[in-house]
């Protein structure tokens, strides 16, 4: 993205953020790590960075310390004293850290320090933890165990994109530690403010993730199944679309109809997750199946393999109905959420050759009965 074609996050409900180096490479680099998770737009210096973000306000900045023409710290201080631009969170980038370079950054009023060569996870958590201070800061006001359930599940998810790129494994008792709090939370019918609270997260993955998690181990809450499957259908929830993790941003959040090229590309993060997965020798066979058959459709029409009938295995049709159901009750920046009785009507009517009917009418009756009025609050919440 240049910086003629700036989004403007009010308009889209998406977050963009204000890259500012002068140093094309840098720029490139942060762009790339930051491609999967938000939008952005680029600038290479003080004068086009101050203009470019008055015309469109981005939610952060990150802004290194080498840039023309009197660097970074001097475009921090500018912004500080500029009424319109003042609220903006700034991460200084850095080359070295010393006393210095902390001082600097301290006096100049940014809000964050981070030193190259820095992982993509530590990039991603900085601008995630800034964007989403407000949000966090209510889960504060939570019950323990949910403020434990989201804070532990988010730590997990912002540290996997750095695990994958170093090649590593995702050991699966911190996945299932992560989620323990989680599956508590639902056997105490004590969930609904998780999904609140994750409503209005910058990170989509996330909170879409955690929201099929919750779900999940919900339904299974229901079925009256073991705790241990419980959590391996919570972890299966939150580690089941890690592959878009590698799909371009453009592509991921396009407005409009993706085309034939674009559709193979989004599809093509089934693929991914599960050559992932596979690569973790300790992960149950169940969470590998869950993101490997979650798209997948009873009468063969799902990807990637088309598989139809007793091919689908019943883990994967309940994943399939749950991520269906979130998909469509989330906000993304090209739609807008819709409720909860609105989207089980849609599946149950447009979609019933697709899914599997008697789960589907334990899923709907699940949310229509639990409680009371479950269905209520995740129209709230959604």
């Amino acid at each position: 993205m240049n910086t003629t074609d700036v989004p403007n996050s009010e308009l889209s409900g998406k977050p963009y953020i204000a890259i500012v180096a002068g140093n094309a490479r840098q720029r490139s680099i942060l762009a790339r790590c930051l491609t999967s998770f938000y939008q952005f737009a680029e600038y290479s210096d003080v004068a086009q960075a101050t203009a470019g973000c008055r015309a469109h306000m981005p939610l952060l900045a990150l802004v290194s310390e080498q840039l023309p023409p009197g660097g970074g710290f001097d475009l921090v201080r500018r912004f500080r004293l500029d009424p319109g631009l003042a609220s903006i969170p700034i991460v200084i980038l850095a080359g070295k850290d010393d006393k210095a370079t902390r001082d600097g950054a301290l006096q100049c009023g940014a809000d964050s320090l981070l030193v190259e060569p820095f992982s993509r996870s530590a990039l991603v958590m900085t601008v995630s933890g800034l964007l989403n201070r407000g949000v966090e800061r209510k889960w504060k006001t939570l019950r323990p165990l949910q403020r434990k359930a989201l804070s532990d599940t988010l730590l997990l998810f912002n540290g996997i994109s750095n695990v994958i790129s170093e090649g590593k494994p995702i050991p699966y008792q911190g996945v299932s530690d992560a989620c323990q709090p989680l599956v508590e939370a639902v056997a105490n019918d004590d969930f609904r403010e998780m999904l609140d609270g994750v409503k209005d997260h910058d990170n989509y993955s996330f909170a879409h993730s955690m929201r099929v998690a919750t779900y999940l181990s919900l339904f299974g809450c229901n079925l009256r199944l073991p705790k241990e499957e419980q959590i391996l259908l919570a972890s299966g929830g939150l580690l089941h679309d890690i592959g878009k993790m590698s799909i371009p941003h453009e592509v991921l959040n396009k407005p409009g109809r993706l085309n034939e090229a674009e559709r193979q590309v989004m599809e093509g993060h089934v693929t991914a997750s599960v050559a992932y997965l596979e690569r973790c020798p300790d992960l149950p066979k169940g969470i590998i199946t869950i993101a490997a058959q979650h798209h997948e459709k009873v009468d063969g029409t799902g990807y990637p393999l088309g598989l139809a009938g007793s091919k689908l295995n019943r883990l994967a049709r309940i994943a399939c109905i749950i991520d269906v159901f979130t998909a469509l009750t989330d906000r993304r920046v090209y739609k807008p959420p819709i409720e909860a009785e609105a989207a089980l009507k849609f599946m149950v009517d447009e979609m019933d050759s697709q899914l599997d009917t008697k789960l589907l009418g334990l899923f709907r009756q699940m949310l229509l009965d639990a409680s009371g009025a479950i269905h209520r609050q995740i129209a709230h919440s959604a």
